[in-house]
């Protein structure tokens, strides 16, 4: 009876594992190899959005504005929901929390407008603190009128810089951001400016 013949496994050429290996293995600390930019910010692509490039850079730069806005506003909400005290305590805790949530929607709405005419938005805290036009708070807790007074003052800002924002972006041609900055910046702030607002009135416990 012939015996079976084994084909003993072909051993891989010197090298061939390495390789392998080398296709799988992630590559870490990419930006100690590759630490320069792709896009500086300020700087505009150009993108098929049917818009003039120096129209999209004005906007770009408005836009960054009333983010780095908002995102400072966003943050004061959630500081004023940790640290709110006092007999309306329940309601300006779930106020400041509602109010929160839909700022960092309007962040999300500003920043993928940002992208979307071809510019960089602002993203770390460092960079929206040197851009910020709202006034920097005291790490200690306030009474809950100065905290409303404070969110009044900065969503009052906001709506001001937005509003010349939309006009400047409707005469340019770009009803996008005009639409954005009218139809969620403007009125989301209004509302919650009234909001905060009806808490000061001399009625009011606070």
């Amino acid at each position: 009876m012939a015996s079976k013949k084994t084909t003993a496994s072909k051993k891989p050429a010197p090298g061939m594992v390495d390789s392998a290996h080398s296709a799988v293995e992630p590559k870490l600390h990419q930006q100690g190899r590759s630490s320069h930019e792709t896009q500086r910010y300020g700087e505009v692509v150009p993108m098929p959005h049917a818009l003039d490039t120096k129209v999209a850079k004005t906007s770009v730069a408005a836009l960054n504005q009333v983010l780095a806005d908002t995102i400072t506003l966003r943050d004061m909400y959630k500081k004023h929901h940790w640290q709110v005290v006092g007999p309306t305590f329940n309601q300006l805790h779930l106020m400041y929390d509602e109010h929160f949530t839909a700022q960092v929607e309007l962040v999300d709405m500003l920043a993928e407008r940002v992208q979307i005419l071809g510019g960089i938005s602002l993203a770390m805290a460092a960079d929206v603190a040197e851009e910020t036009r709202v006034p920097r708070l005291p790490r200690g807790r306030e009474p809950a009128a100065v905290q409303l007074s404070r969110l009044i003052d900065a969503h009052t800002m906001i709506l001001k810089y937005a509003r010349d924002a939309a006009e400047t972006a409707e005469k340019a041609g770009d009803s996008g951001t005009n639409d954005l900055l009218v139809s969620n910046i403007v009125r989301t702030n209004e509302l919650q400016v009234w909001f905060l607002s009806e808490h000061l009135v001399a009625a009011s416990p606070v």
